[in-house]
């Protein structure tokens, strides 16, 4: 049986993001690997677009490891933050102290 890539009675996972060093080589790593689109880059992170996620390169510090999620009430979750990419979300710790990081619905892919 053939799965749906998208389910729209679902929410999201936006990006997973994991922690590096250096940002710009990762980058290139990552580039250089598979066939991905930088979305975002600077010195502290970069988002790279995979066909169905993003993946974000965060460097430890500045930016926690998390997963991004988009909900369609992110509002509902506390004050958002309006983000250097245009993206607006709030930081929330998961049940066992994981990052997990919620967007609103039009955050880009």
């Amino acid at each position: 049986m053939k799965q749906k890539v998208f389910d729209a009675d679902l929410d999201a996972l936006h990006h997973v993001a994991i922690p590096v060093e250096n940002v710009a080589r990762a980058v290139d790593w990552y580039r250089n690997q598979f066939r991905v689109r930088i979305a975002y880059q600077d010195e502290t992170w970069a988002l790279l677009k995979f066909a169905n996620t993003s993946l974000a390169l965060v460097v430890p510090g500045q930016h926690p490891p998390h997963i991004g999620v988009v909900h369609p009430d992110a509002r509902s979750f506390g004050e958002l933050k309006t983000h250097r990419d245009g993206t607006a979300s709030i930081y929330l710790k998961d049940s066992e102290g994981n990052a997990v990081e919620i967007l609103e619905d039009n955050a880009y892919v």
